[in-house]
């Protein structure tokens, strides 16, 4: 949902930090922690805490990490908010005015972008495309709620954004009118642009649904923004009228969700503030333990800077400044999908019982600070899948991140993966959550519907929706994704249209974990194997500088 930019932000009324995490420690802050929040009596999640704090390591089950590729290690960096026009909409022409030179490689395929598709200077929208500069940051966070996507695609003919989506101005950031019109070039993201050139793209990748931050994040561990309850936020009981699950059966409660509500299984959450959700489907983590195959979610500013005591909730209080000088809380509730499902949840934010229990079943379930993911790299317990979340001011959200704060957690992340013994046989993929309603000039057919009259446009009205589910109308919009791997094929563009829920079933075929179930997306998600050759991997390094440029590369073909 839109967002705006005050002095100190705090998201969805708590932040977290992204510190350095001393196991079994309750860990510091650089941003003094809020007053904790009072409680009358224990999390309705507590009894669950308990019970895995006790646990002990689950062991992997014997022969079970077998993979179906060559790809034996996953990490899926997942950022926000940026349209594929966003980000590439000149790619690889950069006009090298102003920010980081970019020179792309003879050769490059084309791609269906802006410049291709001749919208550069006629474009049926009340504003022309223009370049927003490497100053020019952080922008106005653009709508991109369910409807006003919606609205802003006009079925189909993508030319009614200005009127929808953009937000032009917005509390001291840039903003002029049309704003949701700007994208950046190789001379602001020359990171991601470094990547596409020796690695792999797609040009046909789409949200699975359209809206906001969760819906994205939850079709990326499930495919299934159907499956949920609106419960009260300190009991956990069921609300007789829920707001943010919409459409619910009459006898079970069970609907869907097409904005950002909180989870209930966290304790950062807004508790005693707002109604929150929780679901009652599974997603990839349960799948994942079935089979003993190890795995995490890593956020920024997971690690609490005040524990949970007994009478009080977990307080994610920690913040980082934004290349604006902004104070941004790090950790956002809503962007963790593990949180949502009891079975995945970290609700105190308890750390590993060890490093080496990275990865497997132990207090902190899976959930884990960002800090961990470095910590499991060197100490070599890395698990088999990680997905990745920058702390909020470095995930490239417009209104309180930008794309130069996110490109230099990319750089610094991708960097420390391909120095370590993972890179050989790892498939990095970075994919966004939503577009933020930023303009981008290529739809999807349509081809799950949803005919709820407060929320649905005709767009998605005369489409049938797979098990009866409503506010599940996609694929949304056009995203960019990139996987970053030896197996990736050099300088490529990919044309076979994914989605979201592709990610899901790239991690579901490769350890034969079956599929979600429940009309999950996964069924119908395009494949990701075309970004990659698994016959003949590459002996290849890039290591850029924090600008994007290139710092090093060794066996680019």
């Amino acid at each position: 949902m839109p967002r705006r930019l005050g002095t100190a932000l705090g998201l969805c009324a708590s932040a977290g930090a992204l510190t350095a995490l001393v196991l079994g420690v309750t860990p510091g802050s650089d941003a003094s922690p809020p007053a904790r929040a009072a409680r009358p009596g224990a999390h309705p999640a507590a009894a669950t805490s308990a019970a895995l704090v006790a646990a002990p390591v689950a062991a992997p089950v014997a022969g079970k990490g077998k993979t179906k590729t060559p790809i034996k290690h996953v990490v899926v960096i997942f950022d926000e908010n940026v349209s594929y026009d966003h980000y590439f909409g000149t790619y690889p022409k950069a006009t090298n005015k102003g920010g980081t030179r970019f020179k792309a490689y003879k050769g490059t395929p084309k791609n269906d972008n802006l410049v291709t598709a001749k919208l550069l200077k006629q474009n049926p929208n009340l504003y022309k495309p223009f370049r927003l500069k490497p100053t020019d940051v952080p922008t106005c966070s653009q709508n991109h709620t369910y409807t006003a996507e919606q609205k802003a695609f006009n079925g189909g003919a993508m030319d009614q954004f200005v009127q929808n989506v953009s937000v032009d101005t917005c509390g001291g950031l840039y903003g002029v009118p049309g704003l949701t019109m700007g994208y950046f070039d190789g001379n602001t993201v020359t990171g991601l642009w470094n990547y596409a050139q020796n690695f792999a793209m797609s040009d046909r990748y789409f949200g699975s649904n359209f809206g906001p931050s969760t819906p994205g994040a939850i079709n990326l561990v499930s495919g299934n923004t159907h499956g949920f309850v609106e419960v009260d936020s300190l009991t956990g009981a069921q609300v007789p009228t829920p707001t943010s699950v919409i459409d619910p059966d009459p006898t079970t409660g069970v609907g869907s969700f097409v904005g950002d509500p909180q989870p209930f299984y966290d304790d950062c959450s807004a508790h005693g503030a707002n109604h929150l959700v929780k679901s009652t489907g599974r997603n990839v983590g349960d799948l994942l333990n079935a089979r003993g195959i190890t795995w995490g979610w890593f956020q920024g500013g997971f690690a609490p800077t005040a524990p949970s005591d007994g009478t009080s909730y977990a307080v994610c209080g920690a913040a980082h400044q934004n290349v604006g000088g902004a104070t941004v809380g790090d950790y956002i509730p809503h962007h963790n999908p593990f949180s949502y499902y009891a079975s995945t949840a970290n609700p105190h934010h308890l750390p590993p019982t060890s490093i080496k229990a990275v990865g497997h079943t132990d207090q902190a379930n899976h959930n884990y600070d960002l800090s961990v993911f470095g910590q499991a790299i060197k100490a070599k317990s890395l698990p088999a899948v990680s997905f990745v979340k920058a702390s909020a001011y470095q995930d490239g959200h417009a209104g309180y991140s930008d794309p130069i704060d996110e490109q230099h957690f990319l750089v610094d992340t991708i960097n420390q993966i391909q120095k370590s013994k993972y890179w050989k046989d790892t498939a990095i993929i970075v994919a966004y959550d939503d577009s933020d309603g930023w303009y981008d000039h290529r739809a999807a057919t349509i081809t799950n519907g949803s005919a709820n009259g407060s929320v649905d446009t005709a767009l998605c009205s005369g489409v049938p929706a797979a098990g009866g589910y409503s506010g599940r109308c996609g694929p949304g919009p056009r995203l960019p994704l990139l996987v970053i791997s030896p197996y990736a094929r050099f300088n490529h563009v990919d044309h076979h249209q994914t989605e979201q829920a592709s990610i899901l079933r790239f991690i579901e075929d490769n350890w034969k974990l079956g599929r979600i179930g429940d009309y999950s997306f996964d069924t119908r998600a395009g494949s990701l194997k075309h970004l990659f050759n698994f016959s003949t991997p590459r002996d290849i390094q890039l290591l850029l500088k924090p600008n994007g440029a290139v710092k090093r590369l060794t066996g680019v073909s």
